[in-house]
Order: C-alpha cells, then structure tokens, then sequence
C-alpha cells in the first residue's frame, strides 16, 4: 500500500463525520535540494466537515502528527493541513 492510502486509512479510523482527501504533492518539490520528485514525501490533507461539528484546529493538527509519527520516520518530510 502507498503512502496515501495507508495515511487516508489511519486518519478515517479516527475522524468521524469528516471528508478526508489526501495528495501526494511530492512532484511539486522537484528540483529543490536535489530532490527527484518521487518517494511521497510532500503529502497535502484537506479535512472537510460533514456535519456542524466544532473542531479546535490546533488539536486536529497535533492528533494528525501524532497519528502520522510512523511516517515521518519512514521519510515523510513535508504535511500540509487543510481543514474546511
């Protein structure tokens, strides 16, 4: 399983009532720092409320880095979080 799919997979075990899209924007860093593109390194997450549900940004982005430890330590390098 890719990176995606295994990041996707761990945050919809543990948000409910959220729309959750995950893309790899490594392609995008090409060239920076000698970086070739590839790996799924650069990973954008965009969390899209389905219901009126109150969320404290702050937390949902330190529960996102502690779910995702794992994969810093695997090579992820860059994640950008976007919740609407």
């Amino acid at each position: 399983m890719n990176r995606t799919k295994r990041i996707k997979n761990i945050l919809e075990k543990h948000f409910n009532d959220i729309s959750i899209e995950v893309t790899d924007n490594s392609s995008l860093h090409k060239g920076h720092n000698n970086f070739d593109g590839t790996g799924q390194s650069h990973i954008f997450i965009q969390l899209t409320k389905n219901t009126s549900l109150k969320l404290n940004r702050l937390e949902v982005h330190r529960k996102i880095n502690f779910l995702l430890s794992k994969e810093f330590e695997k090579g992820l390098h860059s994640l950008e979080i976007k919740i609407m």
